[in-house]
């Protein structure tokens, strides 16, 4: 019987030929490694050669969010070209979902009543609860007056990716290197730069650690020079 043998340089070979960013190439590793994981656990191969496999570095600093002139061009062409989609954008850029918690979002998980959102799974894997603006409160509302009557169940968006659409808002509203995930970008952007604390944005954002919300720490230069300013003693 022939027996295949999948050594660590065949999954670095293979994960090189593409044209993957980092980030891909360490997930389809933490594939492998998951699937040698459960085949050893049952005794189907005798080795996890992707423990061996070196982990990608990542550029996690990339932190790129809307200008007001470009959100204006944005909501020129949505109004345009893809009004349809217009509570999508409204809800990313004022919620802070992640795509994945915005498109399989489904109705029982919204309170109007509490203007809430309750996400029982997250991309960090703990519960979270996401308040609403007036903006993305509105938003919701004009989505659920949409909905076929009488469903009070099943996803708020009926895409499961905005892509198909986006990129070409993207396009035509002329907002380079600009993809959906930035919107969460500029959501976490535009409250450090109002002044909020890096612990409530964190909570507001969903991140794990503190460290994720230090990122744009930098956004607020004004916020920090009016802190050390608390130093200085009392101007006679």
């Amino acid at each position: 019987m022939n027996v295949l043998l999948i050594r660590p340089a065949d999954i670095d070979t293979w994960l090189d030929a593409h044209g993957w960013t980092p980030a891909t190439k360490n997930r389809y590793k933490n594939v492998f490694g998951k699937t040698f994981k459960i085949a050893l656990a049952d005794g189907k191969v005798s080795g996890n050669p992707a423990r061996l496999v070196e982990q990608r570095a990542e550029n996690n600093t990339r932190i790129r969010f809307l200008t007001e002139e470009e959100e204006k061009r944005f909501r020129v062409t949505i109004n345009a070209k893809f009004q349809m989609h217009l509570e999508e954008f409204d809800i990313a850029l004022n919620t802070g979902m992640r795509k994945s918690e915005q498109f399989t979002l489904e109705w029982p998980e919204l309170s109007f009543e509490r203007k809430r959102i309750a996400l029982d799974e997250t991309k960090n894997g703990s519960k979270r609860e996401i308040p609403l603006n007036r903006t993305s409160f509105e938003a919701f509302e004009r989505l659920y007056a949409k909905r076929p009557k009488g469903q009070r169940s099943g996803r708020v968006f009926a895409i499961k990716d905005p892509r198909g659409w986006f990129e070409g808002a993207v396009s035509d509203a002329n907002v380079p290197n600009f993809h959906w995930h930035d919107l969460r970008h500029t959501f976490i952007s535009r409250l450090v730069m109002k002044g909020v604390s890096l612990r409530t944005v964190q909570e507001l954002a969903g991140h794990k650690t503190i460290s994720m919300t230090v990122r744009y720490a930098h956004l607020a230069p004004e916020h920090n020079q009016a802190a050390i300013e608390k130093l200085d003693p009392p101007v006679d």
